[in-house]
């Protein structure tokens, strides 16, 4: 194996080095939306018991100790639950808009690997078709084939390496956006509705309070 990463002459060292960040991003990305997926998947059930008991600061502990994007906007919704209804939605979705940050996170470098590692095949295939019609043009063939064979070599397999590494970063790329557009749509959803929830829940005590008073 070595040998033949080493027949692809110099650009093997940058893919390489590409396909090693990518299998970084894809693994941490992964244990990353598993990680929260799993732990969303706990989080409405028990804010809801805090919010049928109208435990505002234990629903808001609550979001803070799972400390993922949704339970952050859902928390920042809670603690913004007396601004007005025009406010808070704002409010709430520009805290949404914070938290695109971290659900993109890594995968801008990574829709770079998939299209730089192709680019730096070609250009290895450039290079080494150059130097096999170097050595065609100066007759080197007739006295060793292999220096031929070599060039020949570097071309093919800087193409192929480079093709390696491009097509699983750009499959896990598209992977990784869908999810976090399927988060965004989760988070302004449930988002929307914990919003009305409130207001709902506030007019209801300020209509209780005025008719004890």
């Amino acid at each position: 194996m070595f040998e033949v990463l080493k027949s692809g002459g110099i650009f093997m060292i940058p893919i390489c080095l590409c396909a090693v960040i990518g299998i970084f991003i894809i693994i941490e990305r992964f244990i990353f939306y598993f990680s929260i997926k799993k732990t969303d998947k706990k989080l409405l059930p028990e804010l809801n018991e805090f919010l049928d008991k109208k435990n505002y600061d234990g629903a808001i502990a609550y979001c803070k100790a799972s400390n993922t994007p949704l339970s952050r906007v859902l928390s920042r919704a809670i603690q913004c639950r007396n601004y007005t209804y025009e406010t808070l939605k704002e409010t709430v979705m520009n805290e949404a808009t914070l938290e695109i940050k971290v659900l993109e996170h890594f995968l801008t470098p990574l829709g770079t690997i998939a299209n730089i590692s192709t680019l730096l095949g070609l250009l290895g295939t450039v290079t080494g078709n150059i130097s096999a019609f170097g050595i065609l043009g100066g007759g080197g063939t007739m006295g060793n084939p292999s220096v031929l064979a070599g060039a020949i070599s570097e071309a093919l397999i800087t193409t192929a390496a480079g093709l390696i590494v491009s097509i699983p970063a750009l499959i896990f790329h598209n992977y990784f956006v869908s999810h976090v557009n399927k988060n965004l749509c989760q988070i302004e959803s449930v988002s929307s509705e914990l919003v009305i929830r409130l207001k709902n829940d506030l007019s209801k005590n300020n209509m209780g309070d005025k008719y004890e008073n």
